[in-house]
């Protein structure tokens, strides 16, 4: 009889440790699965973000010099214009969409008045498109995903 209760603890022993085994492992999993849905979002930048990833207007304020290793979108905004909560949505999709080949940036506009002023942002959202070479191409208001992909295609990746 004291045989079978040993069993039965040792059984019971043993499903309680896999269980923690298995929930812990699911913690790990859900843990990456977070941070591969972050790494994949737009980046918002502060203004010494954008001076280092982007253009350093403060050296070089006549002049644009593209910094990053990818060609990039810009997406100015301010977190109560009605127009750019539309265009939000399709940035993050557009940056799952595009990760590793582009980068998309936002910049709140309310938060980083210094970088709209040097850029003149006037309305919002205004979206640069910014390729490795040349100028960025400005795009006002808000725009279909699809009118968002043709110009990803032909501006920035050039296909």
């Amino acid at each position: 009889m004291k045989k079978k209760v040993y069993i039965y603890v040792g059984i019971m022993i043993a499903l309680i440790v896999a269980s923690f085994m298995w929930i812990n492992r699911e913690k790990e999993v859900a843990k990456s699965r977070v941070y591969e849905d972050k790494k994949m979002a737009p980046i918002h930048l502060t203004k010494a973000e954008f001076l280092s990833k982007v253009d350093n207007f403060e050296t070089n304020p006549t002049q644009w010099k593209y910094l990053g290793d990818k060609p990039c979108i810009i997406d100015f905004y301010a977190t109560w214009c009605g127009p750019c909560k539309m265009v939000a949505p399709i940035m993050e999709d557009l940056a799952k969409e595009y990760y590793g080949k582009i980068y998309i940036y936002k910049v709140d506009v309310d938060a980083e008045q210094e970088i709209a002023s040097a850029f003149g942002i006037q309305s919002i959202p205004t979206i640069f498109l910014c390729p490795m070479n040349g100028m960025p191409q400005v795009l006002q208001g808000a725009m279909p995903k699809e009118s968002f992909q043709k110009a990803i295609t032909e501006v920035l990746l050039k296909k």
